[in-house]
């Protein structure tokens, strides 16, 4: 059918108005250029709210300025969502659950303001919440594909992606070996039960990133809801000495800390201590409630209390760690092996970085794991290369050199303002087995397929750092038979789950038994893209 007279426009933005202001100016650059495309096609643009000049942006910035924007918009108008930053997807979604015009998304195509990374958080939290939504994305908002989109919803109210690659799992023959090794983690998840940490839920308002307690029970595991401030008070107990011991482990393994004078703008070295009393106090907290895997939010509240949680994170997430004994004893907690951590509470990530955890130990691969955003891609030498970057929480196992090839630099003031060290790095070639569970449709679901980590040369590495976040670690990813615009139309989440295997032989197996497994937990899985030998 057609639309006739206006679309409607939001914006939703950050909690944080430091980054509303700093991204702004972007922000109106594409909401110029993606209302100039609908403007080409006849249709006029409305923008349901105002620039605030007291506070120097345009950006819906709370759940409760959403729900009042909303009441103002018609409940039939086409609209039209627009990104080109980071943003707290519960801004909109209260007014969007009851909307009953056409939805669509639209994203800018960069790494610097990662628009593309509030609109597939968008886009799982709608997918969660049984919205219709249709979604696009552009380097310029001028190409074919865009353009054939945005006419393609104006006149029928829906845009067509390309989702060829993805097939149902209960399509295919997965062999009877890896069936067995997955059902059976499957089976002794549901016979003992794990227990999942989670230090605060619903982080940087990522909906999608919280999995029902109904649905997250059946697969065996179930949530200790722990508080951020036990564990802000469980820093400050941990004594200077332990810290002190935790930072010289890393500096004798190699990790190099750039410090500077000043807290606002350097890393320093009471930060990093602080950083190491939160490491030592999140696995004093897991043993106390018996966690098999833990998430930290930080974003909001600790932020204002300690430094970035992003060193300890990556630290829990590795085998080869700094020790951690009890608060009265020399027991050491979780000897030997990896305390699976979830970047941001995201509970679908944590579910899988458990499996994973339990899996690739079974297998005799190397367990450790980790979620990256999606934050951005471009060719590189015939090949469309991924930049997989996360806010520092990568484990250094992921690094060719380990701690060696490890340093930490000061988190960005504009979002960390009481700093704390990342850990910085660049994943190392291999074979990498890539996943994302998300719900749909009331039920748990998860994409899996393969992807190869690749080395670049170090001037391009940099100059994606530089159009990116230079503080954090990045991968280099290859995603086999699996499109930048397939990803794009298809992936539920802002995050993505990466593991490495030791070869393609290796890769071949591992996928099937994690998928195996996931499907026996009752999580209805597809294989995406193509050398996944199903």
């Amino acid at each position: 059918m057609q639309y006739q007279g206006t679309v409607v426009l939001v914006a939703s933005g950050d909690l944080r108005l430091a980054a509303n202001q700093e991204c702004w100016p972007e922000q109106l650059k594409v909401e110029r250029a993606v209302t100039h495309a609908i403007a080409a096609e006849g249709f006029s643009v409305e923008r349901a709210h105002p620039v605030l000049p007291d506070k120097g942006h345009g950006f819906i910035d709370s759940q409760r300025y959403g729900i009042d924007v909303f009441r103002g918009i018609p409940r039939q108008a086409p609209l039209v969502i627009v990104f080109a930053a980071w943003q707290y997807s519960h801004h909109l979604l209260a007014g969007l659950t009851t909307h009953e015009g056409p939805i669509l998304t639209v994203a800018n195509w960069s790494g610097m303001w990662p628009g593309l990374v509030g609109l597939l958080n968008l886009n799982g939290s709608l997918t969660k919440a049984g919205v219709p939504y249709s979604t696009l994305w552009s380097d310029d908002f001028k190409d074919r594909h865009f353009l054939r989109g945005i006419r393609s919803w104006l006149t029928t109210g829906a845009v067509a992606h390309d989702v060829s690659h993805v097939r149902p799992l209960a399509s295919l023959r997965v062999p009877e070996n890896a069936a067995a090794i997955g059902a059976a983690c499957a089976r002794t998840l549901r016979e003992n039960k794990a227990v999942m940490g989670v230090f605060d839920e619903g982080c940087m308002g990522m909906f999608n990133a919280i999995i029902p307690d109904a649905l997250l029970n059946r697969t065996g595991v179930f949530k200790e809801r722990l508080s951020q401030s036990t564990l802000y008070y469980e820093t400050t107990c941990v004594p200077e000495e332990e810290a002190k011991a935790c930072l010289s482990w890393l500096r004798r393994r190699g990790m190099r800390f750039v410090l500077g004078p000043t807290e606002a703008e350097h890393l320093t070295e009471a930060q990093l201590l602080l950083q190491c009393k939160m490491y030592i106090a999140a696995v004093r907290i897991a043993d106390d409630f018996g966690c098999d895997c833990i998430g930290i939010q930080y974003q909001q509240g600790l932020k204002d209390l300690l430094p970035a949680s992003d060193l300890a994170e990556g630290l829990l997430n590795n085998t080869e760690r700094p020790p951690v004994y009890a608060r009265k004893t020399q027991r050491e907690l979780y000897p030997g092996q990896a305390l699976p951590h979830f970047n941001e509470v995201d509970e679908c990530a944590g579910l899988d970085a458990l499996v994973t955890h339990r899996l690739w130990r079974s297998l005799g691969y190397a367990p450790e794991s980790t979620l990256h955003d999606l934050r951005w891609g471009a060719p590189y030498d015939g090949m469309f290369v991924w930049v997989f970057e996360i806010s520092g929480a990568v484990p250094p196992a992921h690094f060719a050199e380990g701690y060696a090839g490890a340093t930490s630099e000061r988190q960005p003031p504009m979002y960390f303002q009481r700093g704390g060290g990342t850990i910085r790095g660049i994943s190392k070639p291999g074979e990498v087995i890539w996943s994302r569970i998300f719900v749909e449709d009331q039920r748990l679901k998860a994409d899996i397929g393969r992807a190869g980590a690749i080395a670049l040369p170090l001037a391009e590495t940099e100059r994606r750092w530089q159009l990116t976040t230079p503080q954090w670690p990045i991968m280099h990813a290859v995603t086999y038979g699996v499109s930048r615009d397939q990803m794009m139309a298809r992936h539920k989440a802002n995050h993505i789950q990466v593991a490495y295997v030791p070869d393609d032989s290796a890769a071949r197996h591992a996928l099937a038994v994690k998928a195996a497994a996931f499907q026996a937990m009752g999580i209805e899985t597809f294989v995406c893209g193509s050398q996944t030998g199903l």
